[in-house]
């Protein structure tokens, strides 16, 4: 049975996208036009309560029973658990994979998004102090992790979903003002992780 992603063109959709993809999961996708409002809309807050993106619709969900899921972490441990691809059964090393998951989702997922708000703030004077604090936070952040794959060449013991929600946003680093070249090892992570035919064909989801 067929996963319905409802999601768009941002870095938590293409999380599950890539991680649909690699997990080879038979899914269609759904557009949820943000610019439009349309996260809002009674259908889809039915689904998602807070009104963000992405969602998904399990028909085939525990027991054989439909099943929706919110926030992008969520369903990301959902869809490592359903496919047995990418989430370890090993308690140790499910720890690694949750802390590293939970890193992105608590810190490099809000704080770049804080960026991407501050650059679009028109007046220099209320932009100022938001832009060099997120800045200089997401710069921190990517030394965090590059000091990480320095030593390692995933975030956990093998490829697994934190990777896959790390990439959705390092995949904006240009739009963080981050040249990947200051950061190697996050450089040669992204590298071989875009080169992989699931996760492009998950970016290549047309979400827009």
């Amino acid at each position: 049975m067929t996963i319905q992603l409802y999601a768009f063109d941002t870095p938590n959709g293409r999380k599950i996208s890539v991680a649909l993809e690699e997990m080879q999961l038979p899914y269609a996708a759904h557009v949820v036009d943000i610019g439009k409002k349309q996260q809002f809309e009674p259908d889809f807050l039915r689904i998602s309560p807070p009104g963000k993106i992405p969602a998904i619709v399990d028909d085939d969900g525990p027991g054989g029973k439909t099943v929706s899921v919110f926030e992008s972490g969520a369903i990301l441990v959902y869809l490592g658990e359903k496919s047995g691809k990418f989430w370890p059964a090993d308690p140790l090393a499910r720890v690694e994979v949750l802390q590293w998951l939970m890193f992105q989702v608590g810190s490099f997922g809000p704080m770049p998004g804080q960026v991407h708000h501050f650059l679009s703030v028109q007046d220099p004077a209320d932009q100022r102090y938001g832009l060099e604090r997120f800045t200089k936070e997401t710069l921190r952040l990517y030394g965090v992790m590059d000091r990480h794959l320095e030593r390692n060449e995933y975030f956990a013991r093998e490829l697994s979903i934190a990777d896959f929600a790390i990439l959705g946003w390092a995949w904006r680093h240009p739009r963080h003002r981050v040249d990947l070249a200051d950061y190697p090892h996050v450089e040669r992570w992204y590298g071989a992780l875009m080169s992989r035919p699931g996760v492009r064909r998950g970016f290549e989801v047309p979400l827009r």
